[in-house]
């Protein structure tokens, strides 16, 4: 029995998706514990270019039962669209995918909700995506929010009025232009509920007790990046969910003496979509270029991604936070023909050296402090070992692991999943 977690360890996009992949032949179950369809997460073999949102990554891998659990919040409207997109490849989704019944449901009205709570903020707005994800996640704190489980229900259909009269009252309260047919997207909504029902739903916290007890390996599997958790990110500019290691256990059943590996994975460099400090964004052709090279535009909502020089700061922060025993390097090839490489190692700090991630890192209170480091030239899309990477980024690499003091294990040198090095 086996139960591991793969996270995300910067402000998200790192390249979860790919890595789920490479390693699913490994597990039994692949099971996605938080957020919601703002989640993009990239795979690409054969050619093709998948973007999953809200189903887990382990789904083109014939053997592996992929669980949606009880942590993450589903718009039924984008899970079938995104279903009829698995169509054309064959895949036995009925069999191969489960759903939590304490999953809660993104409504109409939640979308609603979140674009006009974000009108009204003006320029102190956080960037949300719009997707009506922080709304039901206040639902499900507040204690008033509809999930899978009640979709069976005789009344289903009298909560969910009950909770969209209350929500577009809240909307008149923002009192911002906010035009909308919400008897179309109703119509939406309930056509997708049906198709919705024709999947499995079950107690996922049982389910995973069982399996657990059957010897079943799992891998659990998070959305955006530790940087984003609604406790230990940059709050307010985070996500409304744990991203963290924490986040598994709560969103699955899982007790926390279960967890054995925990992959961290990170970009040799950073990026960070929407609003939100950013001590190493740079603003120069050379963050141009690592946008260009790295293709850094989200997957899900096309928004262009900043870009930064690797923060370890913020990364040895996310390694204590999630008890992380594994690193993952993504996009080491995006890099490549830089003449210089710098590194974040401290932040000077309202006039002082620190080496700890501390309560706020706005511009006004953090500077970075670098190190360089002497970049490569060669392609690296076409390598196969470790032994064949340059020795600058050797360097790199182990600079890194005793500043961290985890081995990075893997390094992704292009999307395919062929183009993954083990170290």
């Amino acid at each position: 029995m086996t139960v591991d977690l793969l996270l995300g360890l910067q402000w998200g996009d790192e390249g979860k998706g790919k890595i789920v992949d490479v390693l699913t032949s490994n597990y039994d179950i692949i099971a996605r514990f938080q957020g919601g369809p703002n989640a993009g997460h990239t795979l690409e073999f054969d050619g093709i270019k998948h973007v999953l949102r809200t189903i887990p990554s382990g789904i083109f891998h014939k053997d592996s039962v992929n669980i949606i659990g009880n942590g993450v919040v589903i718009d039924p409207v984008v899970f079938q669209k995104e279903i009829e997109g698995l169509e054309k490849f064959n895949l036995d989704i009925k069999k191969k995918l489960i759903i939590s019944r304490k999953a809660h449901l993104i409504l109409p009205t939640h979308r609603l909700l979140d674009a006009a709570s974000e009108a009204s903020k003006g320029k102190a707005k956080i960037g949300s995506t719009l997707k009506g994800i922080g709304p039901t996640y206040m639902d499900k704190t507040g204690r008033n929010g509809l999930r899978v489980g009640d979709i069976e229900l005789e009344d289903f259909k009298d909560r969910y009025r009950a909770l969209a009269d209350k929500h577009e009252a809240m909307i008149a309260f923002y009192d911002v232009n906010i035009q909308y047919n919400l008897a179309e997207l109703e119509k939406e909504f309930f056509e997708a509920i049906e198709e919705l029902k024709k999947l499995d739903f079950i107690d996922s916290e049982e389910y995973m007790h069982q399996a657990q007890k059957a010897g079943k390996s799992i891998l659990c599997e998070g959305a955006q990046g530790s940087l984003l958790d609604v406790d230990f990110g940059t709050y307010p500019f985070v996500t409304s969910s744990n991203t963290t290691a924490a986040g598994a256990c709560t969103g699955l059943g899982i007790a926390p003496n279960k967890i054995k590996e925990v992959y961290g994975i990170f970009k040799a460099y950073v990026t960070r979509v929407g609003s939100g400090p950013f001590p190493t964004e740079l603003f120069d052709e050379v963050g141009a270029t690592m946008a260009r090279v790295g293709n850094e535009f989200g997957s899900v909502t096309g928004r262009q991604r900043r870009c930064g020089w690797l923060d370890l700061v913020a990364l040895k922060y996310a390694v204590q936070v999630n008890g992380v025993t594994q690193l993952m390097m993504m996009k080491g090839d995006v890099l490549s023909g830089f003449e210089t490489l710098k590194v974040c190692t401290e932040y000077n700090y309202k006039g002082q050296n620190i080496s700890h991630f501390p309560y706020n890192i706005e511009p006004e209170n953090v500077t970075p402090v670098y190190k360089e480091f002497k970049g490569w030239k060669q392609d690296l899309t076409g390598l196969t070992t470790y032994d064949q990477l340059p020795i600058e980024l050797k360097e790199y690499i182990e600079f890194i692991e005793k500043e961290i003091e985890v081995p990075i294990k893997i390094v992704s040198v292009g999307p395919d999943r062929k183009q993954t090095i083990t170290k």
